[in-house]
């Protein structure tokens, strides 16, 4: 897609679409994990903890293992307390739960000993603590903060070079390219938008053309077999 083109993408047009025909499926009405944590109380902690969680582990998984370590550790003080083992223990099967139990106990324990027990809102700070990267602190930031910024996971950055809007290869250089063409108003929102659409539209395997509104601004980059 041409400057000029990425310059002309109809944004309002193709959002509003892409909501409609979630709307209109019911397998895509359930908000992501993390969402809908943020959506139940938006405290940057519980955003904080259910994001750790929630990397390579299922939504299903990420909400149960969620409720259950905040239920015991609701603050970074109580978190850090716990023992490594118990924390493990009530994230489990979570992917990688015993890394991020580690990740977690120690992330918890630098709020609580460097940031007065208060969960930092500024990247720079966000991204020194243990097992935090781009993806989660801009999640805390945008859910938890409501601070404008992009989060970039894989479905924001498989259906953003798929659809032509970026030419990239990380997810780092796709946020740093749709914060030039992506009106700000849609940065926070654009990560739940395209992370339901690419679990139920826009799937990373054979994705669901046919039944998609918005083909007609889609280049379809990389897509082999559809439906």
């Amino acid at each position: 897609m041409s400057a000029k083109r990425k310059a002309s993408i109809p944004w309002n047009a193709i959002v509003e679409a892409m909501e409609k025909r979630l709307d209109e499926s019911v397998a895509a009405g359930t908000l992501p994990s993390v969402s809908a944590v943020a959506q139940e109380n938006r405290d940057p902690f519980r955003v904080l903890v259910a994001t750790m969680i929630s990397l390579r582990t299922k939504d299903e998984v990420t909400l149960r293992a969620s409720a259950a370590l905040l239920s015991q550790a609701p603050s970074p003080a109580t978190l850090a307390a716990l023992p490594e083992q118990r924390i493990a223990r009530l994230i489990f099967p979570a992917g990688f739960y015993r890394t991020k139990a580690k990740n977690l106990r120690e992330t918890a324990r630098r709020i609580v000993e460097q940031h007065g027990g208060a969960v930092p809102s500024t990247m720079e700070e966000l991204l020194a603590l243990p097992g935090v990267g781009r993806k989660t602190a801009n999640l805390v930031r945008n859910l938890g903060f409501g601070l404008s910024g992009i989060c970039v996971d894989t479905h924001v950055h498989r259906i953003s070079n798929r659809m032509g809007w970026v030419e990239t290869t990380t997810p780092e250089q796709t946020e740093r390219a749709l914060m030039v063409i992506l009106p700000e108003r849609l940065w926070i929102g654009i990560n739940e938008l395209l992370v339901r659409y690419g679990q139920s539209v826009c799937t990373p395997v054979s994705p669901r053309c046919s039944t998609c509104p918005v083909t007609r601004w889609c280049e379809r980059r990389g897509v082999g077999r559809s439906r």
